[in-house]
């Protein structure tokens, strides 16, 4: 990662997808001494096939699941948004609080989901490509610009400009990040979110498949991947 990169924003739809998306780079990241915030979209109150579960109990339970599995990789903080498991709307209210988390934690680096469908369904959550496509929002303009939501700056929230996006991608990818030497905690992490996964060994099966699959083409043992975009002046 670049030295201009020192700050890391992960914005994701749900507890869990930051770890399967990018566990091994955000494993890397602060290894290398990088600061990553996390900022999860919603509060997962869907996410159960229990049931005898509630909507209620299963915030708590992937809260806390989302803090150990942070903890394991060694991420600094955690902001819950907490707007409803598959609702997520690209509204004024929904950007206005992510552009607020920018604005708190000052990201140089913004890493989230992929705004398009693809023919992994899995991937294609239609919360996940809303979180993408109001991170993207954020980024530019309503973060970088003081005069987009005048109440964060009577907050003391003042305008930022993040310096590149990386967003998670699997076809043709311009980044390809070798996680060979943090797949084993990115699946550490992943083993925190019990509730959601309850074969924990065909977890990690997949997991180490797909990232052998995306690191073969750079001859690596296993890997994440992303498009990056450039923020221009």
């Amino acid at each position: 990662m670049p030295e201009r990169i020192k700050r890391v924003m992960v914005v994701t739809a749900h507890p869990d997808d930051s770890e399967f998306g990018a566990g091994g780079t955000v494993a890397k990241l602060t290894r290398e001494g990088k600061t990553v915030i996390y900022c999860i979209l919603t509060n997962g109150n869907k996410g159960s096939i229990d049931r005898s579960m509630t909507p209620e109990r299963l915030v708590g339970i992937r809260e806390e699941e989302q803090k150990n599995a942070a903890r394991v990789l060694g991420v600094d903080t955690v902001d819950f948004l907490g707007f409803p498991d598959c609702e997520l709307e690209n509204t004024r209210e929904s950007r206005m609080a992510v552009t607020a988390a920018i604005r708190r934690h000052k990201p140089d680096l913004i890493i989230c989901q992929n705004p398009n469908r693809t023919k992994n369904l899995g991937g294609s959550h239609r919360d996940h490509r809303v979180a993408a496509g109001i991170a993207l929002d954020c980024v530019y303009p309503l973060a970088r610009d003081h005069m987009a939501f005048p109440e964060l700056m009577a907050q003391g929230l003042e305008p930022h400009r993040v310096k590149e996006v990386h967003m998670m991608w699997w076809d043709d990818p311009e980044v390809v990040v070798d996680t060979s030497d943090t797949i084993d905690l990115k699946i550490k992490a992943l083993q925190c979110h019990v509730s959601q996964l309850p074969d924990l060994a065909g977890m990690e099966k997949r997991v180490r498949e797909r990232g052998a699959l995306l690191g073969k083409p750079k001859g690596y043992a296993y890997a994440e991947t992303f498009d990056r975009i450039l923020i221009e002046r």
